[in-house]
């Protein structure tokens, strides 16, 4: 079946999720989604940001449902901020899909935590992502919906094993991300495993975006405003880059085409840009002996027990 990501099928009626939505490769995708009928759960740490991303939507996709968005406070690092956002989204009923976007990209020089102990990008990036998803299965399971997550070239560049994820020791700002960037892939792949040995109607999804750069990328007032000096120095890599609107591409694929089974990996055609297409992931990453270390360092650090057997039943029941 062809894809094209500038005409999505219609998606009226359907519920998502997106994190780290008020920029970046979330806000493309909420876009995305929005445009084609969706209504999307638009999360970020800042209210302001949120109101003004939701803003550009109304802008940008006038003829989109009025309530084509709905805001919501959630900061992946801070373990009680995903226990809330997930309790509220489970009040609503079933969720189609939940893009497990939000991170850091440029990761501080020296090792900082977060409020509850964890090193902040591995539990930005990885923890949080997998305590949402976590709590948020049963709802999935009621809509047989799906979950991405988002991976990174990064992870074939230098596939370093988190075997101190945390990175008490040896902490650079490139591994810190590499490794959270290994976890959270490692961990969507070892979900769809386990999702699939308990029966469980949910599909878990890696995709990544590419060499996607914001001086690339559309000027959207709130939103992305890169200075003139950005938009020339990204355009110098222009063969190899592209804007985060289409890197957003294969993360909306991954979330929205039946055709996308779970445990699949979706990125760029060429790698770094191009239109979304099914690839191999980094070894490290499919690797179900890294996924079990990984689930397990998850679980202990984030206290949270995925309900497989829960969404079994709903699934079970709804058929």
């Amino acid at each position: 079946m062809t894809w094209d990501p500038r005409s999505l099928p219609d998606l009226a009626g359907r519920v998502y999720l997106v994190t780290g939505s008020n920029t970046g490769l979330g806000y493309f995708a909420s876009e995305q989604l929005v445009r084609a009928g969706a209504r999307v759960i638009m999360s970020a740490r800042h209210p302001n940001r949120l109101s003004g991303a939701r803003a550009a939507i109304r802008r940008r996709v006038p003829d989109a449902a009025t309530d084509g968005t709905d805001p919501l406070i959630l900061d992946t690092s801070n373990l009680g901020s995903v226990r809330s956002a997930a309790a509220s989204i489970r009040g609503r009923g079933g969720l189609d899909g939940v893009l497990l976007n939000a991170g850091i990209v440029h990761p501080p020089k020296l090792r900082q935590t977060t409020i509850d102990g964890h090193e902040v990008v591995f539990a930005t990036n990885a923890l949080g992502h997998f305590a949402l998803a976590g709590e948020l299965l049963t709802a999935l399971a009621d809509a047989a919906g799906r979950m991405v997550w988002v991976g990174s070239m990064s992870t074939s560049l230098t596939p370093y094993d988190p075997v101190d994820p945390q990175l008490a020791e040896g902490y650079s700002a490139w591994r810190a991300y590499v490794q959270s960037k290994v976890a959270t892939a490692a961990l969507g792949f070892e979900a769809d495993r386990r999702l699939r040995a308990a029966g469980a109607d949910v599909r878990s999804i890696v995709a990544h975006p590419g060499y996607s750069i914001g001086g690339r990328t559309p000027g959207i007032v709130g939103v992305n405003e890169p200075s003139r000096a950005k938009r020339f120095r990204d355009n110098l890599q222009a063969g190899i880059a592209q804007s985060k609107e289409r890197g957003a591409w294969s993360l909306v694929r991954a979330l929205t085409d039946p055709g996308v089974e779970g445990g699949e990996y979706w990125g760029p055609r060429s790698g770094s840009r191009g239109e979304p297409r099914r690839q191999t992931a980094a070894k490290i990453t499919r690797d179900p002996g890294v996924g079990a270390r990984l689930w397990d360092v998850a679980e202990r650090a984030t206290g949270v027990r995925w309900p497989f057997e829960a969404a079994a039943r709903i699934g079970a029941d709804r058929r």
